[in-house]
C-alpha cells in the first residue's frame, strides 16, 4: 500500500524518543513493520512524532513530507549548520563519520538536546562506497567508486615507481678516478673485471655480471631520475646476485651521489648467500634524497669474496611516486 500522507504508523523496536531519525528494522515480522534508531552516519526514513515504548506504534514523519522537520540536536551549532546523522537518532554539524549532510539548521542550538528546525536536503550525495561501477571493459576488479579510487591512487602513488639499469649501460671504475681510465671508458666485457657474458653459453643467455674470487672491482651508473619521483621517499636500489658457492657471503656497498656536487651517501646491501639466484635491496634513506634530484650516480662495491665468483644478473630501481602538478 503506498502512502500520501506523509506520516506512518510503524512498530517501535525497543524504546524510541520523539523527534528521533528511525530506519527500517530489518527483518522485521510484525505489522505494521518495525523501525528503530538511526545511528551515526546512517540514513533514516523519517523522524518520530512523539515517544513511544518498545512494541507500540509510532507515527514516523516521513523525509519526504514536505516542509521543514523538527529534530533532536546533539550538540550545539549555528544558524545555518550543515546537518549530519548522529548516534542515537539525533543529528549534529560534525561530519566526523557522519556519512552524507541531511539538512540544514533553520536556527541556532545553543543546547545539546534541544529540539530545532531542520530543512531536510531532497537529493543527498552518498559515499563514494555506494557508487556502484558497471565496468562493461573490465578494466577493474573493483565494484563501487571508493575501491575503484583506492586503486587508481594506489596505482598512482606506489613505491615500485621502476627505474632499469640494462647491464650493457654499467661501466667498470678505476678507484680514485670514478670511469675507468682506459680508452674504452669502463666498458665490460669477456676480459674485464667484473666479466659481462652469458652465464652458460648457449644452455642459459641470461646476461651476468662475474666477479673472480678476491675480485672486488668497483662498478657504476647513471640514470636520470623521472619527475614523479617523491623526493620524501626512500628510494632503493635492487639487484638479483648469486654465489658460485657457499662459502663466501659479501655485501655490496653502494657510493650514491645526486646531481652534481652532492654529498656521497653510502649504504649497504644484505649479505649475498647461496648458489640460488635472489633479489637483494640496498635503501638509500629518504633523508639522503634531495628536493628537486634529477639524476643519480651510483658506484657499486662487492665486499670481500676470496673463494666464490659473485654473480649479478639485473639491476633496478625502485621509487615512491607523488601527484603531478602542472
Amino acid at each position: 500500500m503506498s502512502e500520501n500522507s506523509g506520516l506512518r504508523t510503524y512498530t517501535a523496536s525497543g524504546a524510541i524518543g520523539a523527534n528521533i531519525r528511525v530506519k527500517l528494522t530489518s527483518p522485521s515480522t510484525t505489522l505494521p513493520v518495525q523501525v528503530e534508531v538511526a545511528g551515526l552516519g546512517e540514513q533514516h526514513i523519517g523522524i518520530t512524532e512523539f515517544a513511544v515504548a518498545s512494541g507500540d506504534p509510532v507515527a514516523v514523519r516521513l523525509r519526504t513530507y514536505p516542509g521543514t522537520q523538527e529534530v533532536v540536536a546533539a550538540d550545539t551549532f549555528a544558524h545555518a549548520a550543515v546537518l549530519y546523522g548522529a548516534a542515537a537518532g539525533k543529528v549534529t554539524d560534525s561530519s566526523a563519520g557522519a556519512g552524507n549532510a541531511i539538512g540544514q539548521a533553520m536556527e541556532a542550538c545553543t543546547n545539546a538536546g534541544d529540539i530545532i528546525e531542520m530543512v531536510p536536503y531532497n537529493v543527498l550525495s552518498d559515499t563514494a562506497a555506494n557508487i556502484e561501477i558497471v565496468d562493461a571493459d573490465t578494466h577493474t576488479d573493483a565494484a563501487n567508486v571508493e575501491a575503484a579510487l583506492a586503486e587508481i591512487y594506489q596505482g598512482l602513488l606506489t613505491a615500485q615507481g621502476f627505474i632499469p639499469v640494462p647491464l650493457a649501460t654499467v661501466r667498470e671504475l678505476a678507484t680514485g678516478t670514478h670511469l675507468n681510465v682506459a680508452g674504452n671508458g669502463g666498458l665490460l666485457a669477456s676480459d674485464t673485471t667484473p666479466i659481462l657474458g652469458a652465464a652458460n653459453g648457449d644452455t642459459d643467455g641470461a646476461w651476468r655480471l662475474a666477479w673472480a674470487a678476491s675480485n672486488s672491482d668497483a662498478i657504476g651508473f647513471q640514470v636520470p631520475l623521472p619527475p614523479d619521483l617523491n623526493d620524501a621517499a626512500s628510494v632503493v636500489i635492487h639487484f638479483r646476485a648469486a654465489m658460485a658457492g657457499a662459502t663466501d657471503t659479501p655485501v655490496i656497498s653502494a657510493d650514491s651521489y645526486f646531481n652534481e656536487g652532492d654529498t656521497k651517501v653510502e649504504d649497504d646491501s644484505g649479505a649475498v648467500t647461496g648458489t640460488s639466484y635472489d633479489e637483494y635491496e640496498i635503501t638509500i634513506a629518504h633523508g639522503d634524497v634531495p628536493a628537486g634530484a634529477q639524476t643519480l650516480s651510483v658506484e657499486l662495491t662487492p665486499g670481500s669474496h676470496t673463494t666464490d665468483i659473485l654473480y649479478l644478473t639485473a639491476i633496478w630501481i625502485e621509487y615512491t611516486r607523488k601527484i603531478l602538478t602542472a
